[in-house]
């Protein structure tokens, strides 16, 4: 089923996956009614910064701002609304409140929420995912606390980084032995680990949380050794659970995100589509399921998401892009195009200098490919990816 270009669409989610999302319907001729949900209270912004240059200080609430694409795309904006039910037979979002929205087309882009430790947290203990997270846990270090962030993935690395950059003192603690170990492998693992140290964090490698000590304020965390790291801040980042609880017993299929087909159309039902942290798909490409948590993924997956959405599935193209993500910590930028594999080799640069580009392969094929501040060389493995060449791959140039 396409969704006629003067219907109206109902999108979920007011974060960049939402927001691309309407300005593709609008760049695709649609002139009908798009109502934009958001269940924070602020106007759409960009959440990649908030762990690097807004934390820092050096770029303010303006320069991650959305608001300019937002005002030119004449929505029904309903900021600090959350959705609470999906009535697919009837074609109908019910918002909190019991506020009925009926739609022809749905765009599901509710994202997803961080992982928190169960019970009451005491004071000093925060998450990164909201502008209101960036700003509280901003105004905390301006006191040059000592910090301890848990988890070593990509937003427990970024502050890290970002507080060193701010004469702040932390610790990383990470249950594995390495940290990003299940992103990037054991042997980029290893490097991450040894571009932290250079830069004076400490880590506490494969040591889980036994808990948090302190009662109304935070002054340490308890390692399952024992051993409690002293702390007057404490940064949560173990994951995040895709935003899909209001989707239950709705008749779409829920599983670790909303279920897609090749077109990201979502299963059980038509003219709805779902794009961004929270949409789980095959990619034919790399032959496997896929949900990815990064800012060009949800670019590029809410302009396929609307193209299906008006084409309608039967006509849609299916989305097999080459994933690209990347992430600064102290004076390194890191990206990746592709995904990881079980093999890798490091084709270009100095792994000592931390410039340098690893190639990923699995079961004879060149699958990946991730830079240290060599964003030229990386670029040039894009298309060996893309053409499933062999591995280890000739060098690209």
């Amino acid at each position: 089923m396409a969704v006629p270009l003067n219907g109206a669409v109902a999108v979920v989610g007011a974060g960049l996956a939402g927001v691309r999302a309407a300005e593709a319907l609008r760049r695709e001729g649609f002139t009908g009614t798009i109502t934009l949900v958001g269940e924070e209270v602020h106007t759409p912004y960009d959440r990649p910064p908030l762990s690097k240059q807004f934390l820092a200080g050096t770029w303010d609430r303006n320069r991650i701002s959305l608001r300019l694409e937002v005002d030119e795309l004449d929505l029904d904006l309903r900021l600090g609304r959350r959705a609470e039910r999906l009535d697919l037979p009837d074609r109908r979002l019910v918002l909190d409140g019991g506020e009925e929205l009926p739609f022809e087309g749905l765009v599901i882009a509710t994202g997803a929420r961080p992982r928190t430790f169960p019970g009451t947290q005491p004071e000093g203990v925060f998450v990164l995912r909201t502008l209101d997270d960036a700003l509280a846990l901003k105004a905390a270090l301006e006191a040059k606390p000592r910090v301890v962030v848990i988890g070593g993935g990509f937003i427990g690395s970024e502050v890290a980084a970002t507080c060193k950059a701010l004469d702040v003192d932390v610790t990383i603690v990470e249950a594995l032995h390495l940290p990003l170990l299940r992103v990037l492998g054991p042997e980029l693992g290893e490097i991450c680990a040894d571009l932290h140290r250079r830069h004076g964090v400490e880590l506490k490698l494969g040591h889980g949380v036994a808990g948090l000590v302190g009662d109304k304020r935070v002054e340490g965390v308890e390692l399952t050794d024992g051993t409690v790291v002293p702390a007057d801040v404490v940064v949560v980042g173990i994951g995040v659970t895709p935003n899909t609880e209001w989707l239950e017993g709705c008749g779409l299929d829920i599983n670790n995100g909303v279920v897609l087909d090749r077109t990201c159309a979502a299963e059980g039902a038509d003219g709805v589509v779902a794009a961004g942290d929270v949409a789980r798909w095959y990619n034919t490409l790399f032959a496997r399921e896929m949900r990815i948590e990064h800012w060009t993924n949800a670019s590029e997956q809410a302009d396929h998401a609307v193209a299906t959405l008006l084409k309608g599935r039967e006509q849609a193209e299916e989305f097999a892009p080459i994933p690209y993500f990347w992430s600064d910590q102290y004076d390194t930028k890191i990206q990746m195009v592709g995904v990881p594999g079980d093999q890798v080799v490091i084709a270009d640069g100095s792994v000592d200098e931390h410039k340098f580009v690893a190639v990923y392969g699995h079961e004879g094929r060149t699958v990946g490919a991730i830079g240290f501040s060599l964003p030229r060389k990386l670029m040039q493995y894009r298309q060996l990816i893309a053409d499933r060449a062999p591995f280890p791959p000739e060098p690209a140039g």
